[in-house]
C-alpha cells in the first residue's frame, strides 16, 4: 500500500493514477493510521511553500510524518512542492521553515540567460550526479523530465544531491538522503522515464 499524503495541495489523482498503473495500491489520505500502515509515502504538491507548510501543520501531519520518516525510516518521495518542503526553509513570500530533512534552502530561480522565463515550465534533461542512486535504475543520463517551478532547492552540502538540471545555471533536481527521496520534476507527468523512476522508488526504496 502506498500512502499519498493529502494536505490540500497537489495533483493527487495523477500521482495515484501513475502508482496504480505500476501495479501498486495508492491511498490518498491524511489519516495517521493509514499513513502508518503504508509501505511507502509520496508527498506531492503544487503551489506555494508557505501554504504547503501551513496545510501540513493544520492537519497535524508534520509530527506524524516526522515520526514515520525520521524515527521509523519509512521511505518517502517528495515531488515538486513536496520536494521543496523537505528542505530547511524557503524565501517564497518571506521566510518559512520547512520540514528540515534535507540540509538546503529553497530560493527563486535566477537564470543567467535573461531570455529564459520564470517559472521554468516544460521538458528538460536531467544530469545524474550520482547515477548509482536507485531512482535512476534503467534510466539513461540526460533523460527528459517535466518541470513546473519558480523556486529551487540550493545544493545540499551533505552530498544528498543525486541529479541536476540546467536552466540558465544548474540547480538541484533530485535528492536522496537515506530513506528520503525528492524530485523537483513531476515523474507522474514524465512519460516512460518518469514511470520508471517512480517504479524504482516503489519497488526498491
Amino acid at each position: 500500500m502506498i500512502g499519498i499524503v493529502d494536505y490540500g495541495l497537489g495533483n493527487l489523482t495523477s500521482v495515484a493514477g501513475a502508482v496504480s498503473k505500476l501495479g501498486f495500491e495508492p491511498h490518498i489520505t491524511s489519516d495517521a493510521d493509514t499513513l502508518a500502515a503504508s509501505d511507502k509515502l509520496i508527498l506531492p504538491g503544487v503551489g506555494a511553500f508557505p501554504d504547503g507548510m501551513a496545510n501540513l501543520a493544520n492537519r497535524g501531519l508534520i509530527d506524524i510524518l516526522g515520526d514515520l520518516v525520521i524515527k521509523q525510516r519509512k521511505p518517502i518521495l517528495g515531488i515538486c512542492l513536496g520536494f521543496q518542503l523537505l528542505g530547511l526553509s524557503s524565501e517564497e513570500f518571506g521566510h518559512t521553515p520547512g520540514l528540515g530533512w534535507i540540509d538546503a534552502t529553497v530560493t527563486r530561480l535566477k537564470p543567467t540567460d535573461t531570455a529564459l522565463r520564470v517559472p521554468h515550465v516544460g521538458w528538460n534533461d536531467l544530469t545524474q550526479t550520482k547515477p548509482d542512486c536507485i531512482l535512476f535504475d534503467g534510466i539513461a543520463d540526460q533523460s527528459l523530465f517535466y518541470f513546473v517551478h519558480t523556486f529551487h532547492m540550493e545544493t545540499p552540502p551533505d552530498g544528498s544531491q543525486v541529479g541536476t538540471c540546467d536552466y540558465g545555471g544548474a540547480f538541484t533536481a533530485a535528492v536522496q538522503k537515506g530513506n528520503v527521496f525528492g524530485t523537483q520534476f513531476h515523474p507522474e507527468k514524465s512519460q516512460q522515464a518518469g514511470l520508471t523512476l517512480l517504479g524504482n522508488f516503489l519497488e526498491k526504496a
